[in-house]
């Protein structure tokens, strides 16, 4: 079998290390693995097929500004894809993020109708059934039920000064839906419920959760990463994101460090500079770091992490905390809360910050010691990577095989 993943990056951020983890485990079973991406210089064990340049992720980013057309750019870099393709003659294609600036879905959804080739599209958002955001409950938008126009996001990402939710909306519908060998999977119970309210509700969609390396996020000793933060002998409350901004919460950890007593420290990791340099005193920032050593102990170091997203799917950063041996609080926000059970996390309402101090308080007054061994077993069952990522190789197997027994029927009525 040989099989391409597309997706915005390789081998970094939470999608994609899942591409990376996903072409591994083909690779394992014996197959051929391609992963094309759109940024990033990243090693991978699969294959690479870069798609496009520095110059094609800008103006697709002025095309997204000036008109809202965002994933109808880079018509050029997506047609040498598709050359790409058609010199590799893949037996699947797993789709991942087609936002973020580097791909034109016109052009490629075209070219997967004319071949269809057996497509399994993992969606960790909402942005495939919208006309343009990636998440809507945080205003509770309900215009993607029907048909999106004047969109109340268009001011955010992918931001635009006007607003042309409507066409994005029907082109979106008409291209995703055009597609006869087309399955999706989700991370969460949540976005599933969301998907089968769209569009795209006629398509099989799976729940595979995400899964981490557990033999590198795991519990780690904690003097080491004390010394070089200069955390001593305090309770650390941890928060971890790729891209820090208010739809992570970061001003919910703000007002949550009003609330701490001397015994903690609030860390962050994942700020850049100039939010480092503005953080109010009591917040220690740390600069996004690809070492999953360092983020492993990061995690075990703590003894609550924190998720007070308020747009998100299924974060990763909850699973890789619990395979640390570390509880988690977080917002009742997507399918955030489908990472834990009542032994080893909590969770809040939206926006409250009291309540968020509450439940820290309660897990620390009950000790790491009592919840290390539960948040590990937790990870150990239901998120271990291998076992995850061999789900999707089944599915691919299993479309693939669907699709000869399809094309050889349609073969034999023919005659």
């Amino acid at each position: 079998m040989k099989l391409i993943q597309i997706n915005t990056q390789v081998n970094s951020g939470s999608t994609g290390r899942i591409a990376e983890d996903i072409g591994r485990v083909i690779l394992a079973s014996g197959h051929e693995s391609y992963i094309a991406y759109g940024r990033g210089n990243h090693p991978s064990k699969s294959k690479l097929l870069k798609i496009g340049n520095k110059q094609d992720i800008y103006l697709h980013g002025l095309k997204t500004l000036l008109t809202d057309r965002h994933g109808f750019a880079s018509y050029n870099a997506t047609l040498n894809l598709i050359k790409q393709i058609e010199e590799i003659q893949p037996d699947a294609i797993g789709l991942h993020n087609l936002h973020g600036y580097y791909l034109h879905i016109g052009v490629l959804f075209e070219y997967l109708k004319a071949v269809q080739i057996p497509i399994l599209w993992t969606l960790f958002d909402c942005w495939a059934f919208t006309g343009h955001c990636t998440y809507f409950d945080d205003i509770q938008c309900e215009k993607w039920m029907n048909h999106c126009d004047n969109c109340p996001k268009s001011k955010k990402y992918p931001k635009a000064y006007f607003d042309n939710s409507y066409k994005n909306f029907t082109d979106k519908k008409r291209l995703f839906t055009s597609l006869g060998n087309l399955q999706f999977i989700v991370h969460s119970n949540w976005l599933k419920s969301l998907v089968e309210q769209s569009f795209l509700k006629d398509y099989p969609i799976h729940v595979i959760q995400s899964g981490v390396d557990l033999n590198q996020f795991k519990p780690q000793a904690s003097k080491k990463i004390r010394a070089k933060y200069g955390l001593n002998n305090k309770k650390v409350i941890l928060g971890v994101a790729s891209i820090w901004d208010r739809r992570k919460g970061l001003g919910d950890f703000k007002k949550l460090k009003e609330l701490f007593s001397e015994q903690f420290q609030l860390v962050l990791v994942g700020l850049n500079n100039k939010q480092i340099k503005n953080l109010p005193k009591g917040i220690k920032g740390i600069v996004r770091t690809e070492s999953i050593q360092e983020l492993a102990e990061l995690y075990s170091v703590a003894e609550v992490f924190v998720n007070p997203t308020w747009q998100d799917n299924f974060p990763t950063t909850n699973i890789e905390a619990l395979a640390c041996g570390t509880p988690v609080v977080m917002y009742n926000t997507g399918g955030s809360p489908e990472a834990i059970d009542t032994q080893t996390g909590k969770v809040v309402p939206k926006g409250d910050v009291a309540a968020l101090w509450q439940a820290i308080q309660e897990i620390v007054e009950k000790g790491k010691a009592h919840y290390r061994l539960l948040c590990r077993a937790r990870a150990e069952k239901h998120f271990n990577k291998d076992d995850r990522y061999r789900e999707y190789l089944n599915l691919y197997e299993n479309l693939i095989n669907e699709s000869k027994n399809i094309s050889s029927t349609n073969y034999y009525q023919q005659k």
